[in-house]
C-alpha cells in the first residue's frame, strides 16, 4: 500500500465540459482533453458547430456530446450541467468556460446595450459556469475551472473598455476562486492571450478589423492548438495564470512592476498613432 498515492491530473481522463467549444481556443481545448483520454461536452451558442468539434473528437476514438446553450442565460447553463452528467453518466470533473465575444470602440461610443451584451457573455457566462459547478465540485471532493480571459484584461489597451472591463472581471473572479476553492481540492487556471487566431474578430464588433486581422496572421506568436495544451499542462501543475504569448509576458511584467509608468506609456502612444 502506498502511503502517498499521486494524484490525478485534472486534464487526463476528465469528464468535462468547454463552452464555445464550436471554434478556436475552445475547440482546441475540446479536442486536445480527447487526446488526454477524456469525455466532453462541447457547448455552443452554434450548434452545428459544435457538432463538428464532437465529429472531429470521435475520429480520435473519444467520447463526445453537443449541447446547445447560451451561457449569458444562468437556466441554460444549470442545464448544461444537467444535460452533461447525463449524457457522460458521470459527475464533470472539468469546466472550461471558454465562450466569449469580442467588442471594440470609443469609450463615448459604446451604448448601455454593447455593454449589457458584452458582459452578460464574457463575464456573466463565466459567473454562471462557476456558480453552477463549484457546488458540483464540493459535493464531489474535488474539481478544475479554467476561465478564459485575455492579456486584455490587464493590458487595458484604448478603444476597448467593454471588453477590458469583461475580462478583468474574469480574472479577479478567478484570482478570488483559486484562493477560496483551495482547501475543497478545486483547481483553477485563468488563460490570459494575446493575439490568437480564432473567430472572435471576425465574428465580434471590433475597430481596425483589418489591421487586427493582419495582426492575427503574422503577428499571433502562437495557435489556438497550444495555448490549449499549455494552459492544460499549467492546471495540472496547479498553476494560477497561463500567458502565452511572449508579448503578453512583456506586457504582465510592465503592468505589474511600474504600473504609472505602463499608463503613460500607453496614453502616449494611443495619442501619437491617433
Amino acid at each position: 500500500m502506498k502511503l502517498f498515492a499521486k494524484k490525478p491530473k485534472p486534464s487526463q481522463k476528465a469528464f468535462a465540459v468547454v463552452t464555445g467549444a464550436g471554434s478556436g481556443i475552445g475547440r482546441s481545448f475540446a479536442l486536445e482533453l480527447a487526446k488526454r483520454g477524456g469525455t466532453v461536452v462541447c457547448s455552443d451558442i452554434n450548434l452545428d458547430a459544435a457538432n463538428e468539434t464532437v465529429s472531429l473528437i470521435e475520429q480520435l476514438g473519444q467520447k463526445a456530446f453537443a449541447i446547445q446553450c447560451d451561457v449569458s442565460k444562468a437556466e441554460q447553463v444549470t442545464q448544461l450541467a444537467e444535460q452533461a452528467e447525463q449524457v457522460m453518466q458521470n459527475p464533470v470533473t472539468l469546466v472550461i468556460n471558454n465562450a466569449g465575444i469580442g467588442l471594440g470602440g470609443k469609450f463615448d461610443e459604446m451604448t448601455t446595450e454593447d455593454w449589457q451584451w458584452c458582459m452578460d457573455v464574457n463575464l456573466w457566462g463565466v459567473i454562471h459556469g462557476c456558480r453552477t459547478f463549484v457546488p458540483k465540485f464540493k459535493q464531489l471532493g474535488h474539481g478544475a475551472i479554467i476561465n478564459v480571459a485575455s492579456a486584455a484584461s490587464y493590458t487595458a489597451a484604448p478603444e476597448m473598455a467593454v471588453y477590458n472591463v469583461s475580462k478583468a472581471g474574469v480574472r479577479a473572479l478567478s484570482e478570488t476562486l483559486s484562493a477560496e476553492l483551495r482547501k475543497f481540492n478545486i483547481k483553477v487556471n485563468v488563460l490570459c492571450p494575446t493575439l490568437v487566431p480564432t473567430n472572435i474578430i471576425k465574428n465580434g464588433k471590433v475597430p481596425h478589423k483589418g489591421i487586427l486581422d493582419y495582426a492575427l496572421t503574422n503577428l499571433a506568436f502562437t495557435t489556438s492548438d497550444k495555448v490549449a495544451k499549455l494552459t492544460l499542462n499549467r492546471l495540472d501543475k496547479d498553476q494560477l495564470y497561463t500567458i502565452p504569448q511572449i508579448d503578453a509576458k512583456l506586457f504582465w511584467l510592465m503592468k505589474r512592476t511600474a504600473p504609472n509608468l505602463y499608463a503613460k506609456f500607453l496614453g502616449n502612444s494611443y495619442r501619437f498613432m491617433k
